[in-house]
């Protein structure tokens, strides 16, 4: 299930959401086993703003000024390295990819938007400055020397959505009913199974299958960007594996057809990892854009 991008010809894109047509919730929870959460998230909006302090203009001149979203950004990290040092990873790559996207997205809107090579070609070179920046610190300081995490982001730029994945924090997409996975787990067990020397069946019982291939921060990391089209309707879910190592994608798929609000849905989710044992740290955020009737 893993990477058949929507076309772009499918859906409406005729204009964008507004702020109150977008439903988008995240959470995070240490689980039912482990002591401490080394996952962290963030969920924020960036926007060209005015803000107008004295002007002889009508209000109805000013329609809108402000409310003009250049992006939304969704991030989840799952810290590698145990202890502080995991915590700390996953908490330094998030701020730190959020400022590298904020200085980005501007050259995005403000040269050529229909140029999304470039935006990407930052996003990933945002990601490695990250991972040089956790290796710098690593080698400062003994106490933080391996520390790693994975790291899913989402830039929704719409009509688009940019997605960097380092590690197997994964992003999944709800179109038509259908789910689909977009993102690979960088793991030893999917190297294999990509190879074609395993199946997927197989390779799952290897005692190497869950080891990180690529981490942010780690001896090895391979950003891999990805730009596909989204609209109306289509549902966007990305997570750390202590939530898809419990909840199948079959369940996945069955709760966000049937959710009835963002926030829903990740509560639900949660308590489905919960239930099936919950032994990590579990981060999930859902969202989407709802077009109003009005």
């Amino acid at each position: 299930m893993n990477d058949p991008a929507p076309d772009p010809g499918s859906f409406d894109s005729s204009r964008k959401p507004r702020a109150d047509e977008i439903d988008v919730y995240g959470l995070t929870h240490v689980g039912a086993v482990r002591t401490e959460n080394q996952d962290h998230f963030l969920l924020c909006e960036l926007q060209k703003r005015i803000e107008v302090h004295l002007t002889s203009l009508p209000e109805s001149e000013l329609s809108g000024v402000g409310d003009d979203r250049m992006a939304f950004i969704a991030m989840v990290a799952d810290g590698v390295g145990g202890g502080q040092a995991g915590e700390e990873a996953s908490r330094k790559a998030i701020a730190t990819v959020a400022r590298y996207v904020a200085d980005s997205i501007g050259a995005y809107h403000t040269a050529d938007s229909t140029d999304g090579d470039a935006f990407a070609g930052a996003l990933h070179a945002s990601a490695l400055r990250v991972h040089a920046h956790l290796l710098e610190a690593g080698e400062a300081d003994p106490s933080r020397a391996g520390m790693a995490t994975t790291l899913t982001l989402l830039v929704y730029v719409w009509p688009e959505i940019f997605i960097v994945q380092v590690g197997d924090s994964r992003h999944y997409v709800l179109r038509d009913d259908t789910l689909l996975q977009v993102t690979r787990d960088q793991t030893y067990g999917q190297s294999i199974v990509d190879a074609g020397v395993m199946s997927e069946e197989e390779a799952k019982h290897l005692t190497v299958a869950n080891l990180l291939a690529s981490t942010v921060g780690g001896e090895q990391s391979e950003p891999v960007v990805q730009r596909i089209p989204s609209g109306w309707g289509h549902v966007h879910m990305i997570c750390t594996d202590g939530l898809t190592r419990h909840v199948s994608d079959e369940r996945i798929r069955e709760r966000l057809s049937s959710m009835t609000s963002a926030r829903q849905a990740c509560e639900d989710l949660l308590q489905d990892a919960l239930d099936a044992g919950g032994t990590d740290n579990i981060t999930v955020i859902v969202g989407r854009a709802v077009m109003s009737e009005d």
